[in-house]
């Protein structure tokens, strides 16, 4: 038995001296299957044309750790020129998540722009709740982050 412990916490050893490095979350919120931002729609798009439109492969790059796709060599050109004019608040993480203090997806979907910021929320039923008070929830969400990546 004693054997079995050692061989155990041997073997497990390199799995706990991983984990503090894994537990912070990336500044831009991807699925875990893949990297791409905003669930793969244009960030510009929100901007220019008012609702969310898929990019292509034909039109990215790559920003903060994540790829970032777009609907027109115009928009790529745009981001690229000033990303954070066009990234997601808070990574693309939900607002309403980030202003109580932990992180959730974003849903591309749900969406607004306030103040000349796109802003993520993890599905209707939260932006609901997010849209009840967009200026304390921001104020909350710029108070966590980025401190909730750590969490």
């Amino acid at each position: 038995m004693k054997r079995l412990i050692l061989a155990l916490a041997v073997l497990g050893a390199p799995m706990m001296v991983a984990t503090p490095a894994l537990a912070a979350k990336p500044p831009i919120y991807t699925p875990a299957l893949n990297n791409v931002a905003v669930g793969g729609y244009d960030a510009v798009a929100y901007f220019t044309v008012g609702k969310p439109v898929r990019g292509t492969d034909a039109f990215k790059t790559e920003w903060r750790g994540a790829t970032w796709k777009f609907s027109s060599a115009a928009n790529l050109g745009k981001f690229t020129a000033n990303p954070t004019a066009y990234a997601p608040q808070y990574g693309g993480y939900c607002a309403w998540a980030v202003a109580n203090g932990y992180t959730a997806k974003g849903d591309p979907l749900q969406w607004k722009i306030v103040g000349g910021k796109l802003y993520l929320n993890y599905d209707a039923g939260i932006q609901a709740k997010w849209v009840k008070d967009i200026p304390g929830f921001i104020t909350k969400g710029n108070g966590n982050w980025p401190k909730v990546l750590s969490k």
